[in-house]
């Protein structure tokens, strides 16, 4: 098939394209270029023949012309976004503007230039909002939900809270109506925490990927909060599996909105992921606390047995697993990582 991959030089999208190549498909990249690692993922794909438009979802006209083009096109997997809390809260319009006005440009091309093509749509656990009503339990090293043993359910109550939670929950119901209203064949996906190679991660966001840096380079670590932070972690690896699947059952999942983590399974602290990473790179890491940051919730669980039921996926690797490849790759790609959170 050919697909379209949004935000397709990022971490997840830089993973999703390579695997796609694997496959024999057809990959196209639509990336703004701006993010730290983008151009050395860039470089990679490039290398590998896949084509790179380097234009922003915020610019209607040039998306909706590349889309035009490319009118053969399967599937679009957006992914280009504004992925951090804290900088939602520093610029709003902008992450206004690239996660909500940008999701619906997708939408709108879509709909106008490529209406067969089946929409795959990166949302986040963070249309939840802070989850206060649900009770949380706290452990020695860790919080726990009191009573959902299997995590939050796709049918959760949407309760945006900080920008980036109603700018990604804006573009999520967009995709969501696009379906209702136009037949979009769309999915939303509201992911957890995901990670694993190309990952540039910085302390605003990929915390696994930044906790593995600083370890790597010997720098300590701030944990905001008391570290006992609960979410359920997800190997990018099994989230590109996740997006094959839920196209091959298209007839099931169009229109659907799935959580999508580790799920119970592998679920982790702050301070036992460190743990982990700590066994993974043979050291110790460095650490401080600070206070809590908004909109940080105490414990996140999806509940993933909807994916299961409907096109036969659950996440399968390990923890210490996936971050041992994560962490490989950060140590052989260490100078290229430095320069990019210099």
């Amino acid at each position: 098939m050919k697909w379209i991959i949004t935000g397709g030089a990022g971490f997840i999208g830089t993973n999703a394209a390579l695997r796609l190549i694997e496959l024999g498909h057809e990959v196209i990249v639509v990336d703004s270029m701006r993010r730290k690692g983008s151009q050395t993922n860039a470089a990679l794909l490039a290398s590998k023949g896949i084509r790179i438009h380097p234009t922003q979802i915020v610019d209607f006209e040039g998306i909706k012309s590349i889309f035009l083009a490319e009118q053969d096109t399967d599937v679009v997997l957006h992914l280009a976004a504004q992925v951090a809390v804290t900088t939602s809260i520093r610029d709003p319009r902008s992450d206004f503007e690239i996660n909500a006005l940008g999701t619906f440009n997708i939408c709108e091309a879509i709909r106008l230039c490529l209406p067969g093509a089946m929409l795959l749509n990166a949302s986040t656990n963070k249309v939840y909002g802070g989850l206060d009503h649900l009770k949380v339990i706290e452990k020695e090293d860790r919080y726990a939900y009191e009573s959902l043993p299997f995590g939050v359910s796709s049918r959760e109550s949407l309760d945006f809270h900080s920008p980036y939670g109603c700018s990604k929950g804006a573009g999520d119901q967009y995709v969501r109506d696009y379906n209702r209203i136009y037949g979009i064949d769309s999915v939303n996906f509201r992911q957890s925490c995901v990670y694993g190679p190309y990952q540039y991660g910085i302390e605003d966001q990929g915390w696994l990927a930044w906790f593995a840096i600083c370890g790597l380079l010997d720098r300590p670590i701030t944990l905001y909060g008391d570290g006992k932070q609960v979410r359920d972690i997800l190997f990018v690896e099994d989230l590109v599996d996740c997006y094959l699947k839920a196209v091959e059952h298209r007839a099931v999942t169009g229109g659907k909105c799935y959580n999508i983590g580790g799920g119970p399974d592998h679920c982790i602290s702050l301070v036992q992921g460190i743990g982990i990473l700590e066994d993974v790179l043979g050291k110790k890491i460095a650490r401080t606390l600070a206070d809590w940051r908004p909109g940080d919730q105490r414990v996140f669980v999806a509940d993933v047995r909807e994916a299961w039921a409907d096109f036969g996926w659950k996440p399968v690797t390990s923890e210490h697993e996936g971050m041992a490849k994560m962490a490989r790759w950060c140590a052989d790609n260490l100078a290229t990582i430095q320069t990019s959170i210099a």
